[in-house]
């Protein structure tokens, strides 16, 4: 067993942290802030449930269009990591 990690490993292991840290980023953010915003409007307004589940279904479609986004970019990654070319994919 050797101690040194192949610097192609070292590659793959580090853009998974990165992905995961910017995925989990990305979902964590937008909930929280919509979360918060709603209940603070929910109270204010008194209207308890309706502004606050809307911000979580806001930060759920903000949070899938943004992952989509990224996973593109990630992938272009992981094949330059493969030595592979990308197809550039029109995103309309």
């Amino acid at each position: 067993m050797s101690l040194f990690i192949d610097p192609k490993d070292r590659k793959y292991m580090l853009l998974g942290t990165r992905i995961a840290g910017d995925f989990g980023a990305t979902l964590f953010v937008p909930v929280i802030l919509f979360a918060w915003l709603g209940k603070t409007l929910d109270n204010k307004y008194d209207l308890w449930p309706i502004l606050t589940i809307m911000g979580f279904v806001l930060a759920a479609v903000l949070s899938a269009i943004m992952i989509y986004k990224k996973a593109y970019k990630y992938n272009a990654e992981y094949l330059a990591i493969e030595g592979k070319e990308t197809k550039e994919i029109s995103k309309e």
